[in-house]
């Protein structure tokens, strides 16, 4: 069920009591609705939109074969027509558009070949004047193979979570920074921002999320990592896109306790957590 107006507006006005920079995943749903009512409302606050690619493609098997989907193709074509407009219509809001979202990890659900982000990548920057990116895990970042992305980037959105990544809250700046130098060192000529991390406030003791996760997760918890998260941020000069604003009930099925629904500074309902009982650091 999409938001609607009202609700949009009511969100955008809280995140801008607190940020200057958010960033959006689709252009083509409620990309407009954002930008027209940071516009109408005269909120400080800058996109970073994004155009969400799907999975139009399969990477080729050993064979070379692969299977095409035309509805998904179609999809992502109204994705990019969305963000090349809104980029051009609202160049005062839109600071970049980032073209896909873990299109190329390996363990991504909708992993598509380098051949089809690279064509959209190139088509973007050749169709807006706004800085053109794509976000992904680090675990591609880190790979020889994201050079020939690197180069059709004006930038690197890198995603990093320790708690995925099986870190204790006390290790998991120290780890944010040497995944950080490891991408950097990739890529030198680029500056890399961070697009997503974050500390969950529940997750589930069984199935994958249990064995990978070893952290301790609740409120406290999200709440230390995000004032020390903020405070190493500003001494570093890191740009960053903290995960997230809103739970998000929706995902990970019904499971109450699915870690998907639970990495919100605020609940579904837009009450704080305890991270927002104090001062914001996220920008």
């Amino acid at each position: 069920m999409k938001p609607s107006p009202t609700q949009i507006a009511e969100d955008l006005r809280l995140l801008a009591r607190h940020w200057r920079a958010i960033r959006v995943y689709g252009s083509a749903e409620l990309g407009e609705t954002i930008l027209r009512t940071i516009r109408d409302e005269r909120l400080d606050l800058h996109v970073m939109l994004g155009a969400w690619i799907a999975m139009e493609e399969t990477v080729p098997d050993s064979s070379g074969a692969a299977k095409r989907y035309p509805d998904r193709r179609a999809e992502n074509r109204r994705e990019i027509e969305a963000a090349v407009r809104l980029a051009h219509d609202y160049p005062d809001i839109v600071s970049s558009v980032c073209v896909g979202n873990e299109t190329q990890v390996t363990w991504s659900d909708h992993r598509c070949p380098p051949e089809v982000l690279l064509g959209y990548l190139r088509e973007v920057r050749r169709r807006t004047r706004a800085p053109v990116t794509t976000a992904d895990d680090f675990n591609f970042w880190n790979k020889p193979e994201s050079e020939r992305v690197a180069r059709e980037c004006d930038f690197i959105v890198l995603h990093a979570h320790p708690l995925w990544n099986g870190l204790q809250l006390e290790e998991s700046i120290e780890w944010i920074r040497g995944v950080l130098t490891n991408v950097r060192t990739r890529h030198p000529d680029r500056t890399v921002v961070l697009g997503e991390t974050g500390w969950a406030t529940q997750r589930s003791e069984s199935g994958e999320q249990a064995m990978l996760m070893k952290g301790r997760v609740g409120e406290a918890e999200q709440a230390r990592f995000y004032i020390a998260f903020g405070e190493w941020m500003r001494g570093e000069g890191v740009s960053t896109y903290f995960f997230e604003a809103f739970d998000e009930n929706w995902k990970g099925g019904d499971r109450p306790d699915e870690v998907e629904k639970h990495w919100g500074l605020y609940r579904a309902d837009r009450t704080p957590k305890a991270a927002m009982a104090g001062r914001a650091v996220g920008h």
